[in-house]
Protein backbone atom coordinates (compact mmCIF):
# COMPACT_ATOMS: atom_id res chain seq x y z
CA UNK A 1 0.00 0.00 0.00
CA UNK A 2 1.66 3.18 -1.53
CA UNK A 3 1.72 6.40 1.43
CA UNK A 4 -1.04 8.78 1.66
CA UNK A 5 0.80 11.74 2.60
CA UNK A 6 -0.83 11.98 6.08
CA UNK A 7 -0.18 14.06 9.06
CA UNK A 8 -0.59 11.84 11.91
CA UNK A 9 -0.69 12.60 15.54
CA UNK A 10 -0.81 9.81 18.08
CA UNK A 11 -0.77 9.02 21.58
CA UNK A 12 2.66 7.76 22.49
CA UNK A 13 1.35 4.49 24.36
CA UNK A 14 -0.59 2.92 21.40
CA UNK A 15 1.68 0.42 19.86
CA UNK A 16 1.75 -0.96 16.58
CA UNK A 17 1.16 2.70 15.19
CA UNK A 18 3.83 2.41 12.89
CA UNK A 19 3.01 -1.54 11.84
CA UNK A 20 -0.25 -0.13 10.92
CA UNK A 21 -0.56 3.44 10.40
CA UNK A 22 3.49 3.85 9.59
CA UNK A 23 2.75 3.50 5.52
CA UNK A 24 -0.20 5.81 5.60
CA UNK A 25 1.95 9.18 6.49
CA UNK A 26 4.06 10.79 8.91
CA UNK A 27 3.26 9.91 13.22
CA UNK A 28 4.14 12.30 15.55
CA UNK A 29 3.69 10.64 19.10
CA UNK A 30 2.86 12.79 22.24
CA UNK A 31 1.69 12.00 25.96
CA UNK A 32 -2.02 11.78 25.49
CA UNK A 33 -2.84 13.79 28.39
CA UNK A 34 -1.40 16.75 27.30
CA UNK A 35 -2.18 16.68 22.85
CA UNK A 36 -3.65 20.85 22.74
CA UNK A 37 -5.07 22.27 19.88
CA UNK A 38 -1.77 23.62 18.87
CA UNK A 39 0.00 20.22 18.35
CA UNK A 40 -2.80 19.70 15.51
CA UNK A 41 -2.59 22.12 13.54
CA UNK A 42 -0.84 20.26 10.84
CA UNK A 43 -2.68 16.63 11.75
CA UNK A 44 -4.90 14.74 9.39
CA UNK A 45 -5.80 12.09 11.81
CA UNK A 46 -5.70 11.92 15.62
CA UNK A 47 -5.66 8.61 17.42
CA UNK A 48 -5.89 8.83 21.68
CA UNK A 49 -6.33 6.72 24.58
CA UNK A 50 -9.01 7.36 27.55
CA UNK A 51 -7.11 10.22 28.68
CA UNK A 52 -7.28 12.99 25.61
CA UNK A 53 -10.56 15.13 25.76
CA UNK A 54 -11.77 15.24 22.48
CA UNK A 55 -14.31 18.12 21.56
CA UNK A 56 -14.55 21.89 19.94
CA UNK A 57 -11.94 23.18 22.08
CA UNK A 58 -9.16 20.65 20.87
CA UNK A 59 -10.37 20.47 17.31
CA UNK A 60 -11.43 23.63 16.14
CA UNK A 61 -10.13 25.33 13.27
CA UNK A 62 -7.65 22.15 12.92
CA UNK A 63 -8.08 20.15 9.74
CA UNK A 64 -8.23 16.73 11.23
CA UNK A 65 -11.00 14.68 9.50
CA UNK A 66 -10.39 11.40 11.22
CA UNK A 67 -10.45 10.95 15.29
CA UNK A 68 -10.03 7.19 16.86
CA UNK A 69 -9.55 5.98 20.05
CA UNK A 70 -7.93 2.55 21.04
CA UNK A 71 -10.47 2.11 23.69
CA UNK A 72 -13.72 0.78 24.42
CA UNK A 73 -15.35 3.69 26.17
CA UNK A 74 -16.47 6.96 24.49
CA UNK A 75 -16.61 9.31 27.98
CA UNK A 76 -14.10 11.40 26.90
CA UNK A 77 -15.68 12.11 23.05
CA UNK A 78 -17.82 14.81 22.12
CA UNK A 79 -19.06 12.48 19.18
CA UNK A 80 -22.46 15.18 18.71
CA UNK A 81 -19.60 17.55 18.13
CA UNK A 82 -17.46 15.20 15.42
CA UNK A 83 -20.29 14.40 13.59
CA UNK A 84 -21.69 17.95 13.34
CA UNK A 85 -18.37 18.92 11.91
CA UNK A 86 -18.15 16.11 9.40
CA UNK A 87 -15.03 14.48 11.16
CA UNK A 88 -14.75 10.48 11.15
CA UNK A 89 -14.87 8.53 14.31
CA UNK A 90 -14.12 5.24 15.55
CA UNK A 91 -13.35 3.54 18.73
CA UNK A 92 -12.22 0.11 19.77
CA UNK A 93 -15.41 -1.97 21.36
CA UNK A 94 -14.32 -5.06 22.79
CA UNK A 95 -10.55 -4.69 22.12
CA UNK A 96 -9.43 -5.09 25.45
CA UNK A 97 -12.37 -7.14 26.65
CA UNK A 98 -10.87 -10.60 27.12
CA UNK A 99 -8.37 -8.61 29.12
CA UNK A 100 -10.45 -7.25 31.82
CA UNK A 101 -12.15 -10.36 32.15
CA UNK A 102 -9.40 -12.38 33.02
CA UNK A 103 -7.93 -9.09 35.32
CA UNK A 104 -11.33 -9.95 37.09
CA UNK A 105 -10.41 -13.53 37.26
CA UNK A 106 -6.81 -13.41 38.19
CA UNK A 107 -7.93 -10.96 41.16
CA UNK A 108 -10.62 -13.02 42.32
CA UNK A 109 -8.45 -16.21 42.63
CA UNK A 110 -6.31 -14.00 44.60
CA UNK A 111 -9.23 -12.87 47.06
CA UNK A 112 -10.72 -16.52 47.41
CA UNK A 113 -6.90 -18.21 48.27
CA UNK A 114 -6.64 -15.98 50.84
CA UNK A 115 -10.16 -16.00 52.07
CA UNK A 116 -10.51 -19.52 51.66
CA UNK A 117 -13.36 -19.87 49.33
CA UNK A 118 -14.64 -20.98 45.99
CA UNK A 119 -15.72 -18.71 43.19
CA UNK A 120 -18.39 -21.63 42.90
CA UNK A 121 -19.31 -21.19 46.31
CA UNK A 122 -20.06 -17.36 45.68
CA UNK A 123 -22.51 -15.39 43.74
CA UNK A 124 -21.35 -13.30 41.32
CA UNK A 125 -23.06 -9.86 40.48
CA UNK A 126 -21.96 -8.08 36.88
CA UNK A 127 -23.43 -4.74 36.61
CA UNK A 128 -23.23 -3.44 33.24
CA UNK A 129 -23.16 -6.62 30.64
CA UNK A 130 -21.70 -5.32 27.68
CA UNK A 131 -18.66 -6.09 26.21
CA UNK A 132 -16.85 -6.74 29.14
CA UNK A 133 -19.51 -8.12 30.94
CA UNK A 134 -20.41 -10.17 28.89
CA UNK A 135 -17.00 -11.86 28.58
CA UNK A 136 -16.60 -12.28 32.05
CA UNK A 137 -20.32 -13.53 32.09
CA UNK A 138 -18.92 -16.54 29.56
CA UNK A 139 -16.09 -17.71 31.61
CA UNK A 140 -17.69 -17.33 34.95
CA UNK A 141 -20.44 -19.59 33.62
CA UNK A 142 -18.24 -22.12 32.18
CA UNK A 143 -16.37 -22.56 35.64
CA UNK A 144 -19.92 -22.92 36.84
CA UNK A 145 -19.70 -19.50 39.28
CA UNK A 146 -23.67 -18.15 39.64
CA UNK A 147 -24.66 -15.24 38.55
CA UNK A 148 -26.68 -12.19 39.15
CA UNK A 149 -26.94 -9.35 35.89
CA UNK A 150 -28.02 -6.37 36.15
CA UNK A 151 -28.00 -4.32 32.38
CA UNK A 152 -30.66 -1.42 32.40
CA UNK A 153 -30.19 -0.89 28.90
CA UNK A 154 -30.54 -4.55 27.43
CA UNK A 155 -33.65 -5.12 29.87
CA UNK A 156 -35.55 -2.10 28.55
CA UNK A 157 -34.24 -3.76 25.30
CA UNK A 158 -36.58 -6.86 26.04
CA UNK A 159 -33.59 -9.00 27.27
CA UNK A 160 -33.87 -11.74 29.49
CA UNK A 161 -32.05 -12.50 33.08
CA UNK A 162 -31.38 -9.36 34.56
CA UNK A 163 -32.33 -8.44 37.81
CA UNK A 164 -32.71 -4.60 39.53
CA UNK A 165 -29.32 -2.87 40.81
CA UNK A 166 -30.57 -3.24 44.57
CA UNK A 167 -31.55 -6.29 44.71
CA UNK A 168 -27.92 -7.26 42.76
CA UNK A 169 -26.10 -5.35 45.35
CA UNK A 170 -28.31 -7.22 48.83
CA UNK A 171 -28.06 -10.84 47.27
CA UNK A 172 -24.26 -11.00 45.54
CA UNK A 173 -21.26 -12.19 47.42
CA UNK A 174 -19.17 -10.49 45.22
CA UNK A 175 -20.03 -7.12 42.87
CA UNK A 176 -17.96 -6.40 39.57
CA UNK A 177 -19.03 -2.90 37.53
CA UNK A 178 -18.55 -3.14 33.97
CA UNK A 179 -20.71 0.01 33.13
CA UNK A 180 -19.40 2.90 30.49
CA UNK A 181 -19.78 6.38 32.16
CA UNK A 182 -22.51 8.47 31.06
CA UNK A 183 -24.07 11.44 32.72
CA UNK A 184 -27.78 11.50 31.35
CA UNK A 185 -30.33 9.09 29.52
CA UNK A 186 -32.79 7.04 31.14
CA UNK A 187 -29.96 5.63 33.38
CA UNK A 188 -26.82 7.28 34.00
CA UNK A 189 -23.96 5.66 35.64
CA UNK A 190 -22.62 8.65 37.13
CA UNK A 191 -22.45 8.08 40.87
CA UNK A 192 -24.05 4.71 40.43
CA UNK A 193 -23.38 3.75 43.56
CA UNK A 194 -23.45 6.55 45.84
CA UNK A 195 -24.25 7.40 49.94
CA UNK A 196 -27.53 5.60 49.80
CA UNK A 197 -27.40 2.59 48.66
CA UNK A 198 -23.46 1.77 49.09
CA UNK A 199 -25.42 0.18 52.71
CA UNK A 200 -27.05 -2.27 50.84
CA UNK A 201 -23.66 -4.49 49.56
CA UNK A 202 -23.92 -7.63 52.07
CA UNK A 203 -21.43 -7.68 54.76
CA UNK A 204 -18.43 -9.83 53.86
CA UNK A 205 -18.86 -9.06 50.14
CA UNK A 206 -16.36 -8.20 47.76
CA UNK A 207 -16.61 -5.15 45.43
CA UNK A 208 -14.80 -4.50 42.52
CA UNK A 209 -14.50 -1.86 39.63
CA UNK A 210 -12.99 -2.25 36.61
CA UNK A 211 -15.23 0.12 34.69
CA UNK A 212 -14.80 3.94 35.61
CA UNK A 213 -13.99 5.76 38.13
CA UNK A 214 -16.79 7.81 38.84
CA UNK A 215 -19.40 4.94 38.62
CA UNK A 216 -18.70 4.96 42.59
CA UNK A 217 -19.06 8.36 44.70
CA UNK A 218 -15.19 7.56 45.87
CA UNK A 219 -16.01 10.13 48.87
CA UNK A 220 -18.22 7.88 49.56
CA UNK A 221 -17.33 5.07 49.02
CA UNK A 222 -14.38 5.97 51.54
CA UNK A 223 -16.70 7.11 54.44
CA UNK A 224 -18.86 3.49 53.64
CA UNK A 225 -15.90 1.71 53.88
CA UNK A 226 -14.71 3.29 57.06
CA UNK A 227 -17.61 1.86 58.93
CA UNK A 228 -17.55 -1.43 56.51
CA UNK A 229 -14.09 -2.82 56.30
CA UNK A 230 -15.15 -6.32 56.38
CA UNK A 231 -15.74 -5.27 52.33
CA UNK A 232 -13.01 -6.60 50.49
CA UNK A 233 -12.40 -3.45 47.57
CA UNK A 234 -10.60 -4.47 44.21
CA UNK A 235 -10.02 -1.40 42.63
CA UNK A 236 -8.26 -0.07 39.30
CA UNK A 237 -10.26 2.84 38.39
CA UNK A 238 -9.95 5.98 40.54
CA UNK A 239 -13.38 9.24 40.20
CA UNK A 240 -10.43 11.57 39.69
CA UNK A 241 -7.51 10.17 37.63
CA UNK A 242 -5.13 10.34 37.46
CA UNK A 243 -5.09 11.81 40.63
CA UNK A 244 -6.12 9.41 43.55
CA UNK A 245 -7.40 9.45 46.78
CA UNK A 246 -4.52 7.78 48.99
CA UNK A 247 -6.47 7.13 51.79
CA UNK A 248 -9.18 5.29 49.47
CA UNK A 249 -6.43 3.77 47.80
CA UNK A 250 -5.20 2.22 50.90
CA UNK A 251 -8.35 0.44 52.02
CA UNK A 252 -7.97 -1.57 49.22
CA UNK A 253 -6.57 -5.02 49.22
CA UNK A 254 -5.71 -4.69 45.44
CA UNK A 255 -5.63 -1.39 43.94
CA UNK A 256 -4.28 -0.25 40.67
CA UNK A 257 -3.69 2.43 37.80
CA UNK A 258 -6.55 1.80 35.82
CA UNK A 259 -4.33 -1.07 33.43
CA UNK A 260 -7.03 -3.80 33.84
CA UNK A 261 -7.07 -3.91 29.70
CA UNK A 262 -3.85 -3.34 29.33
CA UNK A 263 -2.37 -6.43 27.60
CA UNK A 264 -0.62 -5.96 25.06
CA UNK A 265 -2.45 -8.24 23.13
CA UNK A 266 -5.99 -6.09 23.41
CA UNK A 267 -3.71 -2.88 22.57
CA UNK A 268 -2.62 -3.73 19.38
CA UNK A 269 -6.08 -5.46 18.71
CA UNK A 270 -7.58 -1.50 19.77
CA UNK A 271 -5.24 -0.11 17.36
CA UNK A 272 -6.08 -2.46 14.63
CA UNK A 273 -9.49 -2.01 14.99
CA UNK A 274 -8.95 2.06 14.26
CA UNK A 275 -6.36 1.18 11.00
CA UNK A 276 -9.31 -1.08 9.68
CA UNK A 277 -11.93 1.50 10.38
CA UNK A 278 -10.23 4.55 9.01
CA UNK A 279 -9.25 2.32 5.53
CA UNK A 280 -12.83 1.39 5.13
CA UNK A 281 -14.23 5.12 5.50
CA UNK A 282 -11.60 6.48 3.09
CA UNK A 283 -12.04 3.63 0.57
CA UNK A 284 -8.73 1.85 1.33
CA UNK A 285 -8.80 -1.66 1.19
CA UNK A 286 -7.37 -2.95 4.65
CA UNK A 287 -4.01 -5.12 3.99
CA UNK A 288 -2.54 -6.21 7.38
CA UNK A 289 -4.51 -8.59 9.40
CA UNK A 290 -4.80 -8.79 13.02
CA UNK A 291 -2.92 -12.27 13.12
CA UNK A 292 0.21 -10.71 10.95
CA UNK A 293 0.20 -7.74 14.18
CA UNK A 294 -0.12 -10.28 16.86
CA UNK A 295 1.96 -12.89 15.30
CA UNK A 296 4.75 -10.32 15.86
CA UNK A 297 4.13 -9.14 19.36
CA UNK A 298 6.90 -11.04 21.26
CA UNK A 299 7.32 -14.14 22.85
CA UNK A 300 4.62 -15.65 24.48
CA UNK A 301 4.31 -16.86 27.87
CA UNK A 302 5.33 -20.77 28.39
CA UNK A 303 4.20 -22.33 31.79
CA UNK A 304 6.10 -25.81 32.67
CA UNK A 305 3.41 -27.90 34.44
CA UNK A 306 4.54 -30.31 36.83
CA UNK A 307 1.27 -31.93 37.59
CA UNK A 308 -0.07 -30.17 40.77
CA UNK A 309 -0.71 -27.09 39.88
CA UNK A 310 -3.92 -25.51 40.24
CA UNK A 311 -5.91 -22.56 38.09
CA UNK A 312 -5.36 -20.28 40.45
CA UNK A 313 -1.49 -21.22 39.88
CA UNK A 314 -1.42 -20.93 36.35
CA UNK A 315 -3.57 -17.83 35.85
CA UNK A 316 -1.05 -15.79 37.98
CA UNK A 317 1.78 -17.32 36.30
CA UNK A 318 0.38 -15.25 33.35
CA UNK A 319 -0.82 -11.97 35.95
CA UNK A 320 -0.08 -11.80 39.20
CA UNK A 321 -2.48 -8.79 40.44
CA UNK A 322 0.14 -8.52 43.42
CA UNK A 323 2.96 -6.90 41.67
CA UNK A 324 0.49 -4.55 39.98
CA UNK A 325 -0.50 -3.68 43.17
CA UNK A 326 2.95 -2.64 45.38
CA UNK A 327 4.00 -0.91 42.55
CA UNK A 328 1.03 1.51 42.65
CA UNK A 329 1.12 2.09 46.37
CA UNK A 330 4.66 2.51 45.79
CA UNK A 331 3.70 5.79 43.39
CA UNK A 332 1.50 6.87 46.52
CA UNK A 333 4.13 8.23 48.67
CA UNK A 334 4.94 11.64 47.38
CA UNK A 335 1.23 13.25 47.08
CA UNK A 336 2.85 16.20 44.85
CA UNK A 337 4.32 13.69 42.66
CA UNK A 338 1.51 10.93 42.54
CA UNK A 339 -0.68 12.51 39.54
CA UNK A 340 2.82 11.85 37.15
CA UNK A 341 3.67 9.13 38.47
CA UNK A 342 -0.11 7.45 38.11
CA UNK A 343 0.89 8.47 34.51
CA UNK A 344 4.10 6.53 34.28
CA UNK A 345 2.88 3.22 35.61
CA UNK A 346 0.75 3.33 32.77
CA UNK A 347 3.25 4.21 30.09
CA UNK A 348 5.61 1.91 31.14
CA UNK A 349 3.75 -1.13 31.82
CA UNK A 350 4.84 -4.16 31.78
CA UNK A 351 4.55 -6.57 28.57
CA UNK A 352 1.25 -8.60 29.78
CA UNK A 353 -0.10 -11.55 27.91
CA UNK A 354 -3.76 -12.88 27.37
CA UNK A 355 -4.14 -16.27 28.77
CA UNK A 356 -4.90 -17.77 25.34
CA UNK A 357 -0.95 -16.63 24.05
CA UNK A 358 -0.03 -18.65 26.74
CA UNK A 359 2.15 -22.41 25.81
CA UNK A 360 0.97 -24.53 28.26
CA UNK A 361 4.14 -28.06 27.94
CA UNK A 362 4.79 -30.66 30.53
CA UNK A 363 2.15 -32.81 32.46
CA UNK A 364 -1.52 -32.98 31.43
CA UNK A 365 -3.51 -31.47 32.94
CA UNK A 366 -6.58 -33.22 34.62
CA UNK A 367 -9.98 -33.55 32.93
CA UNK A 368 -11.40 -30.62 35.77
CA UNK A 369 -8.49 -28.58 35.27
CA UNK A 370 -8.31 -28.67 31.63
CA UNK A 371 -12.10 -27.78 31.53
CA UNK A 372 -11.29 -24.98 34.02
CA UNK A 373 -8.64 -23.49 31.92
CA UNK A 374 -10.52 -23.62 28.51
CA UNK A 375 -13.49 -22.09 30.64
CA UNK A 376 -11.17 -19.10 31.56
CA UNK A 377 -9.70 -18.21 28.03
CA UNK A 378 -6.43 -20.93 28.31
CA UNK A 379 -5.96 -22.23 24.35
CA UNK A 380 -5.52 -26.35 25.51
CA UNK A 381 -3.74 -27.94 22.11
Amino acid sequence: MKSTGLNIVADENIPALERLFGHLGQIHKLPGRTIQNSDLQQADLLLVRSVTRVDQPLLDNTPVRFVGTATIGMDHIDTDWLKANGIGFSSAPGCNADAVAEYVISNLLLVAAEQNFSLTDKVVGIVGVGNVGRRLQQRLADLGVKLLLNDPLRADAGEAGFIGLSALLEQADIICLHTPLTHSGAHPSYHLLHEQNLHMIKPGAILLNAGRGPVIDNKALLHWHQQRADVTLVLDVWEDEPVVDSHLAQRARIGTPHIAGYTLDGKIRGTWMLYRAFCLQQGITPEIELSDCLANAGPAPEILLEGSETLTDIVHAIYQPEADFQRFMDSLVDADAQPLAFDLLRKNYPVRREFVAAKLSGATPSAELSQQLQAVGFCLK
